[in-house]
Order: C-alpha cells, then structure tokens, then sequence
C-alpha cells in the first residue's frame, strides 16, 4: 500500500478539492460569488468559501468582509467565514474580529489514506450498518440528546446530501439492544480526492468502548471501495488521539468565525 504524499504535497491536494470555489460545493443550496469568495445559503445559516489567499488586503478586504455581514444580516441569517492555518491575508482575522465575529473552536484537520487505515470491528453486542432514509429524523434526534442541543436541521441536511450526492452519501448507525446509540456519515465527490467524515456522535453510556473508531474504519472501507484515496476529518480534541491511534495524521486547523445578527 502507498504512504500518504508528503505534507506539502497533500495540502496542496486538500486546498485543490476541498477549497475549491464552484458551484457544485454548494450541494444544490442558493450561492453566489463576490470576488474571490463564494457564499453559501443554508435553511438556518450563511457559509462563506475562501481560497488560501484572498488576493486583497486593507480597505477592500474592510468592504469584502462588510458586503458578507450585510448579506446575510438582511436574510436574519448568521453567518460562518471559515479559516485555515495559513490562510492570507495576515490581516484577515483581526478584521473579522474587528467586523463582530467570534471565533469558535478550534479544530484539527486529520488526513489519513482510505487503504491503510486500520480494521476496527465494532464491541460486542454493537452493529454497525447503513441507515435508511426514514431513520434520519432519529439520527438528528440522537445528536440532539449527544449534546443537549437541537439538532432537528440535521434530518433535512442528509435528506439534502442525499438527494445531491446520490451514492457519494454513506449514513453509518452503530445500534445496541435495538438503540442507535452512534451515528455518522461520509461525503464524496466524483472525481475528489478526499472523503469527509462527518458526525460520529455517541450516546455517553455507550463511550469508550471503540464504537467510533469503529465507525471510522467503516467509512474508511467504504470511501476505498469508490476509489476515494484520502479521508479528512474536522477534529475535535477529544476525537484526535483516536484518530491518531488509527493512523490519521493533522495536516493543518481550521477555525470558524461566526457572525450572529
């Protein structure tokens, strides 16, 4: 099995696909673009998509950021600018700042090949399987007792990610005595390098017992099968040593910075 390209080479890849600015990333959502941005419209949020180099700095980096603001602040919509380590210019952050956003956690951007990613098996008494449509109200249901939040847009997003992406949606539920007790799913492109792995959020009773990890090695099968040679993660702390464990290395952070009207 190949080793994964060296880390300039596969950030290089990462910026290529995962920060590109075309209207397929929108997924079938209102966009538009406004210079070298590109800005996404949710049922419930704004999205703004930036290449690693804005190209503008100063008075016009003021305006670019101000037209987004007013944007989405005559929708009544928040909105998200999501930055990279690295990202240019030097000045961006502390303008956003200055404009109202706060940031919020920082995240490890975990990469690993589909190919050699470890088997995980799941513990015993737990099944790991593909969900169906109907179960993805109990999915958004299961994330909002994970974390005490609503999470009811979460049925509509994967009926949406389903309806655009087809068999480039993969929905995994890890179930126990009958419970859905972990739920996670994986996103593809054609022709995209990287496999996004999204969710894996586990009831607290059911934790430490290698259910996500398990859920990892699941999608990682999964993204191989279709020829996708690389996964990503948006890691939390808590999910990085696991990550690690498996094989997965951190190529850059990512930190959203959210605007609230």
């Amino acid at each position: 099995m190949a080793p994964l390209p060296d880390r300039d080479e596969l950030l290089a890849l990462f910026d290529a696909d995962e920060r590109a600015l075309e209207p397929r990333v929108a997924e079938g959502r209102p966009y538009e673009f406004d210079g070298p941005l590109m800005r996404i419209e949710f049922r419930a949020a704004g999205l703004v998509r930036a290449p690693a180099d804005l190209g503008v700095d100063g008075p016009p980096l003021e305006a670019l950021i101000r037209r987004q603001v007013e944007h989405f602040a005559a929708r009544g919509l928040p909105l998200e600018w999501k930055t990279y380590a690295g990202d240019r210019p030097d000045s961006l952050v502390p303008l956003l700042l200055a404009s109202g956003f706060e940031p919020g956690p920082i995240e490890a951007i975990m990469v690993a090949a589909s190919a050699e990613l470890a088997a995980a098996a799941p513990p015993p008494g737990v099944t790991v399987r593909d969900a169906d449509a109907d179960e993805f109200a109990a999915i958004a249901g299961l994330l909002g007792e994970v974390w005490s939040t609503d999470h009811g847009w979460v049925a509509a997003e994967l009926a949406t990610l389903r309806e655009t992406h087809g068999d480039g949606l993969r929905v995994l539920v890890a179930e126990s005595g009958g419970e859905l007790v972990s739920a996670a799913w994986t996103t593809m492109r054609p022709g995209e390098r990287f496999a996004g792995l999204w969710g894996g959020s586990t009831r607290p009773d059911h934790r430490r017992r290698g259910i996500y990890r398990a859920l990892v090695a699941a999608r990682a099968s999964v993204a191989h099968a279709q020829g996708v040679p690389f996964l990503r993660v948006d890691a939390s702390e808590m999910s990085r040593p696991v990550l690690e464990a498996l094989g997965f290395i951190q190529l850059t952070t990512t930190t959203p910075y959210v605007w609230s009207p």
